[in-house]
């Protein structure tokens, strides 16, 4: 397997949960993801929400996803970073009109934030595969 089998399960099931870590405090969020590619995960959120002041100072993050019926999960560990990239802002608005609830119309709207889990390892859990967790294959990107 490669980062594209992962990146295709994760936009077959995009809500995910998404762990930072606020001090010592680990914090858990539902999230819905924007997109995954070859190059890794794609959120959008707004900047006065507390996870971007989490990753902006630990930039390190675990994300689950899983089918409904839970029989399949992944789990993507890795780094976040920020992007500032006004076409692919403008992306975002166009693919996710809900953002203008929040005011966000424009690309360079400062309270538009996206983040791109880009490095890290992912690997898919079953429940068979409960007692052997550190043998499960992984990939690296």
């Amino acid at each position: 397997m490669d980062l594209k089998d992962y990146a295709e399960f994760a936009n077959q099931n995009k809500t995910c949960y998404l762990a930072t870590v606020e001090g010592d405090q680990p914090r858990v969020r539902c999230l819905n993801m924007w997109f995954a590619d070859e190059t890794g995960f794609y959120f959008q959120a707004q900047t006065v929400k507390a996870v971007c002041r989490q990753l902006e100072k630990n930039p390190k993050v675990e994300a689950y996803f899983s089918t409904k019926d839970f029989s399949l999960a992944m789990r993507v560990a890795g780094k976040v970073r920020f992007l500032d990239d006004l076409k692919l802002k403008a992306r975002c608005i166009q693919e996710r009109p809900f953002v203008k609830n929040f005011g966000i119309s424009e690309p360079d709207n400062p309270l538009l934030a996206l983040f791109h889990l880009y490095t890290g390892e992912a690997y898919f859990w079953t429940f068979g595969d409960s007692m052997k967790e550190d043998r499960i294959p992984r990939v690296r990107f």
